[in-house]
């Protein structure tokens, strides 16, 4: 337990940092950005630069801002990123002919070549992450993971 409580009410509570569940999450994140860094190293990808492929692959062209929101990114994150993946020849910028201030972001035919490899690539790392799992085990991850998410998301109000 990483939180351990007092044994009286004047004990303050102690806190082990190698049993957090947030350290511990932190520490699978890390390994597995690691991971998929290298899977995508010949593809000439970033763990960040390819998931706008991949939003892109799914329902290309979509505007900056929605590509943005999508990828968990800020706008001036993006545009370094969209920046990034244009110069490699992998997406296009085209600016709205409805409203000029609105920016349309799509795959080139290299872009979609790349992209159409990450979901394998995705796959195996995933499948190497929950070697020697149950497919039950598996599915008892993904429950839990799903409320700690919902957990996260619900507001910070004690009677949740």
């Amino acid at each position: 337990m990483p939180c351990h409580p007092p044994s009286d009410a004047a004990a303050p509570v102690r806190y082990d940092s190698r049993a957090s569940l947030g350290m511990q999450l932190r520490r699978v994140v890390t390994q597995l950005v690691a991971r998929i860094e290298r899977r995508m190293e010949p593809l000439g990808l970033t763990d960040a630069q390819w998931r706008p492929l991949l939003c892109l692959s799914e329902g290309s062209p979509v505007t900056a801002t929605d590509l943005a929101r999508r990828c968990n990114l800020d706008t001036g994150g993006l545009t370094r990123l969209v920046d990034r993946l244009a110069a490699k020849g992998l997406c296009v910028r085209e600016r709205s002919e409805l409203d000029r201030r609105v920016v349309h972001v799509s795959l080139t035919t290299e872009g979609l070549r790349v992209a159409e490899q990450l979901p394998a690539v995705l796959c195996a790392v995933q499948r190497e992450l929950l070697a020697g799992f149950s497919s039950e085990e598996e599915a008892q991850v993904r429950a839990l993971l799903r409320r700690m998410e919902c957990n996260a998301a619900a507001p910070d109000d004690p009677l949740h």
